[in-house]
């Protein structure tokens, strides 16, 4: 079973409807004792990272507490943010800080015509021989869908790297902790081959 973390913030709907495309079983739990039996964690979100303060340290230390014992852990545009130490839109909301570095606002340029919110399609680049195993079959340059005016960093953890304004990570990875800083749920064939690859991620024997 995956467990749909809902924080009141994430776009339940579409993810929903990808996992269920995928023959995924999953739930949404309404405790943090729920996650015990969860195969894999999805974190979405949209908005505002103040948002991420509903998930009480209850849901932090569980979800903490299932990472280590080796659950695959997936965060989805804020949901990625959260991994971090934190975001310079809401200083006072301390992150899950699984992976090193804080997320800060986009920088927009309109003589060239960038703009913030960045809302579209933007092509991943992946390092020269990938070994993501979020990532695998996606070759680089693939498009996918983003919406967002923050963004994380470029850190020894980053999987796919997307330029908007300047370089930001648009998907991270270390051992059993994953993120995308686009939307899966909305990027056609290609997210929902990486969603798929992070169900096989669930399903390997730990």
């Amino acid at each position: 079973m995956i467990a749909l973390v809902d924080y009141r913030a994430g776009n339940l709907t579409s993810v929903r409807k990808a996992l269920t495309a995928l023959g995924a079983t999953f739930e949404t739990p309404e405790t943090p004792e729920a996650l015990s039996g969860a195969a894999g964690i999805i974190v979405p979100g949209v908005g505002h990272f103040a948002s991420t303060a509903n998930l009480s340290d209850g849901w932090r230390r569980a979800v903490l507490a299932r990472v280590s014992a080796g659950v695959p852990l997936l965060g989805i545009c804020v949901g990625m943010q959260w991994l971090f130490q934190g975001s310079d839109e809401a200083p006072q909301c301390p992150g899950l800080g699984l992976l090193d570095g804080r997320c800060a606002r986009l920088v927009g340029d309109t003589a060239r015509r960038v703009k913030v919110p960045h809302v579209g399609w933007n092509g991943l680049e992946l390092p020269p021989g990938s070994t993501s195993r979020l990532l695998a079959g996606v070759p680089s340059g693939s498009q996918v869908y983003f919406t967002h005016s923050y963004a994380p960093p470029v850190t020894p953890d980053c999987a796919a790297a997307t330029i908007h304004g300047g370089t930001f990570a648009a998907a991270v990875e270390r051992d059993g902790v994953f993120g995308v800083q686009f939307h899966p749920e909305k990027s056609s064939d290609i997210g929902l081959g990486i969603l798929r690859n992070f169900l096989d991620e669930c399903d390997r024997p730990r």
